[in-house]
């Protein structure tokens, strides 16, 4: 079975603030480390339920070279570095069974979220997916779901947790912390959130293995509807083939598409083209 692991940063137990997830940073090292146990106790969990399993892990916080790859469990193949046309979910083809998201943060919208933001908060204030409140997770869902891969286990706290569920209702959920507010959250003991993060991954491969895999319920044609946060902003992303302003809110663009990863595309376009002006 082929595993694909998209790992972020903000939804490791523990963190809390941004210096703690950013390189040079004197916290850095310390939550880096909590970040690389908790995607080896997602290989761990998943080894437990039977193999064999070939993982690969895309690095996807920030510089996206946070993991060591010598330290990875199960012999993981690793995928590092920022420029990905894939972004978050590059290296995820039809040849894998599953994908795991760990340590994935809710989107600022959502309800209290440590770090909660999408993508870029410089300049999105919210993305709707066929209506509906969507995170990385749900974004990133897009390209699973294109490529027929199951997501299967989501790490992080309620809100992301919660956020997945529109588009992934049979996914597992280990939720490390509970969110107080964007910079405060009670925080499972790492240990704690290792040995849950690997019970979820355990059961989630288990649930495949005996065919029952979750199923997405995203209607085509999908619609993102993306709230910028300023007028500028918004009228610079309908630059863009297939984004169409608001008739109602110059804030507020919609991309419409039938093929799921041209409108994933045309999205990490817009927060690239929009990064510029935004900061």
């Amino acid at each position: 079975m082929k595993i694909f692991i998209s790992s972020d940063m903000e939804g490791t137990a523990g963190v809390v603030d941004w210096d703690q997830c950013r390189p040079g940073q004197h916290d850095y090292e310390h939550y880096r480390a909590l970040l690389q146990a908790e995607v080896n106790a997602a290989i761990d969990g998943a080894n437990r339920a039977g193999g064999p399993h070939e993982f690969l892990v895309n690095d996807s916080h920030g510089r996206m070279a946070n993991l060591r790859p010598e330290q990875l469990s199960g012999e993981a193949s690793s995928l590092s570095g920022r420029h990905k046309p894939l972004y978050m979910m590059q290296g995820l083809d039809e040849s894998f069974d599953a994908v795991f998201f760990v340590s994935y943060h809710g989107s600022a919208s959502a309800g209290p979220a440590t770090l909660s933001h999408t993508y870029n908060p410089a300049a999105i204030a919210e993305v709707r997916l066929n209506g509906e409140i969507a995170g990385e997770s749900g974004i990133n869902s897009l390209v699973a779901i294109a490529l027929g891969v199951p997501v299967v286990l989501v790490t992080g706290d309620q809100t992301t947790a919660r956020e997945l569920k529109p588009f992934w209702p049979e996914a597992r959920a280990a939720v490390v912390k509970q969110s107080i507010s964007r910079f405060a959250a009670e925080s499972l003991h790492p240990a704690r959130a290792n040995r849950l993060i690997s019970e979820k991954a355990q059961e989630a491969i288990e649930s495949m293995r005996a065919g029952r895999a979750p199923r997405s319920f995203i209607d085509r044609p999908v619609t993102l509807t993306v709230r910028l946060r300023n007028p500028d902003l918004a009228e610079m992303a309908t630059w863009l083939e297939r984004v169409e302003p608001d008739r109602a809110d110059p804030t507020v663009v919609h991309l419409h598409d039938d093929d799921l990863i041209r409108l994933y595309r045309t999205f990490i376009t817009l927060v690239i083209l929009t990064r510029g002006i935004a900061e």
